[in-house]
Order: C-alpha cells, then sequence, then structure tokens
C-alpha cells in the first residue's frame, strides 16, 4: 500500500485529504508542521516510514515547508519522495524552481479529484 504523508498545520485540511487518499486506498501519514514532520521523517527504529508521496503546505508554524523541503533534499533517501506543494499563495512557486524533488503544485482551496489524480502520479513517478 503506498504511503502518502500530509503536512498542514490546518486539521480540517489535513482530515478532508486523508478522508480522500484513504478511498483510493493509500496509507496516510499526518503532520501538523514542518518541524513534527520532519522529527518523523529523520527518527531511527523501526517505526520509522519513508512515504512514497508528500503534500506539503508552505506556511506553517515552527517549520514552515519550504525550510522542510530545503531539509528534505539535504538527506539521501528522503531526498527522492516526490512532494506536492499546498499553499493558498500562487506566488511561492519562484521559491521552489530549482528543487528537483517538486512535482506539483495546488492552490487552495482545491479540487479534491485533481488533487488525487496528481497524488497517484506523484507515487506512479517514483516508482
Amino acid at each position: 500500500m503506498a504511503k502518502v504523508m500530509v503536512v498542514d498545520d490546518e486539521r480540517d485540511v489535513v482530515y478532508l485529504i486523508k478522508v480522500l487518499l484513504e478511498r483510493e486506498k493509500l496509507e496516510v501519514m499526518e503532520a501538523y508542521n514542518g518541524l513534527e514532520a520532519y522529527n518523523k521523517l529523520t527518527s531511527a527504529g523501526p517505526d520509522r516510514i519513508i512515504p512514497d508521496a508528500m503534500i506539503l503546505d508552505i506556511m506553517m508554524p515552527e517549520m514552515d515547508g519550504y525550510t522542510l523541503q530545503a531539509k528534505l533534499q539535504e538527506l539521501d533517501g528522503l531526498n527522492r519522495i516526490p512532494i506536492i506543494i499546498l499553499t493558498a499563495k500562487g506566488q511561492m512557486k519562484d521559491l521552489f524552481e530549482l528543487s528537483s524533488n517538486i512535482f506539483a503544485f495546488v492552490e487552495k482551496p482545491f479540487e479534491p479529484k485533481n488533487l488525487v489524480k496528481i497524488v497517484k502520479d506523484a507515487i506512479t513517478s517514483k516508482k
């Protein structure tokens, strides 16, 4: 079963995406800020799970999405996770232009069916 990490500080958004993806038989990991996601992705031990794709919000407390994405690019194994940037700020695309691990940009509010298709495409692209 493919795994997707959803990182967003808006719990309603995380819940909505989780429901959408679980309907598609995808396993969903949740994090509510970049630091929590980073800690889950870099923890040692048997509980560590590397997702097949990530949906990442930009504006979050503790560690924003841009910082998390930059840190992941520096780490072997994590730098190949396709990232879907989910943001209310379309102009943020410029910050990520040189990033090889960015798969797509989706602006809030998003079309649920479109987001599911993009996630499936991202998972397929990794294989």
